[in-house]
């Protein structure tokens, strides 16, 4: 590693919000057969809980990774309760509260963590139901089938969960009539891939593809595989272990993900014994580009491009050559 890039991971740390030991990541293992995954939203993902925090690395390449996640990751369990549960346990907050004639305070502060994260798990599940179905997404409907009582307090976890979809399905919300405030989800990055099934079974994979592609990028467009596997380790993904979105991670990555030309799998030349690497393959290059991938991170990760001048530059002098 050159000694500009040595500086840049340790610029990278400094730009980080959070410190690390609070940086717990998103983690999604919940159960869910088969035959139910298409159908209403009573089938949809069953839990979002916060996946066990990891020692982490030494070298910075994690750091927008890590800090990217943190935007689903919260001091407790991410768990999407029954609902009637909730409710009950709102209603009697909102009996326990004092009656006021002050001008009510921050919405933010009047949610106790345990809503904030109910309420941010279950429109998670509910937006992705509606990728699946490939629905129409309206306010509204968010309000009244999931927000509910907590209408005041929509846009604090309206952002979180915007956040969540890009982090962790690579799926972007989008307003498209500001009007009736109706909204779209698209792939991230422009990528063409989420890696369902053609039934529609399954989970969006694009979240796990741009963060290899971030990956290979912020190690110098070449990733051993033990780097991945280290990243994704941390967010508690291994190779051999079925998971919930991802399926069988390793054929996913080397198989699949190469099948598809995003990703090019090769032996590291002269090695003995042999290793492999990863780079982008051609239509990852084709489909996006350096200076979108650092966009995203620097976006999830509170800060801006220009921030890291060392993947900067060679996302510019990408985009020149494009």
């Amino acid at each position: 590693m050159s000694h500009g890039q040595k500086s840049e991971h340790c610029k990278l740390e400094e730009h980080l919000q959070a410190p690390r030991e609070a940086q717990g990541l998103l983690g999604l293992q919940a159960p869910m057969a088969e035959e139910e995954a298409t159908t209403t939203s009573s089938s949809s993902l069953s839990s979002l809980t916060q996946g066990t925090p990891e020692e982490m690395p030494a070298t910075g390449t994690l750091s927008p990774l890590q800090s990217s996640q943190s935007a689903c990751s919260s001091p407790t369990a991410i768990t999407a309760s029954p609902v009637s549960q909730s409710d009950e346990s709102s209603r009697s907050q909102e009996e326990e509260a004092p009656s006021t004639s002050q001008a009510p305070p921050d919405p933010e502060s009047l949610l106790t963590d345990d809503v904030l994260h109910k309420k941010v798990a279950e429109l998670v599940q509910f937006l992705s139901v509606k990728y699946i179905t490939k629905e129409p997404i309206t306010m509204a409907e968010m309000l009244k089938s999931v927000i509910k009582e907590h209408k005041e307090h929509f846009p604090v976890i309206f952002e979180k969960v915007c956040e969540c979809m890009e982090v962790v399905f690579g799926i972007e919300v989008k307003e498209v009539d500001p009007t009736s405030h109706s909204y779209v989800l698209v792939k991230t990055l422009d990528l063409t891939y989420d890696g369902m099934l053609s039934d529609d079974q399954g989970m969006p994979k694009t979240g796990l593809l741009i963060l290899i592609l971030g990956v290979i990028f912020m190690e110098g467009n070449r990733a051993p595989e033990e780097k991945i596997w280290e990243v994704l380790k941390v967010m508690g993904v291994f190779a051999g272990k079925k998971d919930f979105i991802y399926g069988e991670p390793r054929k996913l990555i080397t198989e699949d993900l190469v099948q598809e030309n995003y990703l090019e799998y090769q032996q590291v030349p002269n090695s003995d014994p042999p290793r492999y690497e990863f780079l982008w393959g051609p239509r990852a290059h084709a489909e996006t580009s350096k200076m979108k991938v650092l966009k995203f991170f620097a976006k999830i990760s509170g800060t801006d491009p220009t921030s890291f001048p060392y993947w900067y530059e060679e996302a510019l002098r990408d985009e020149r050559e494009r």
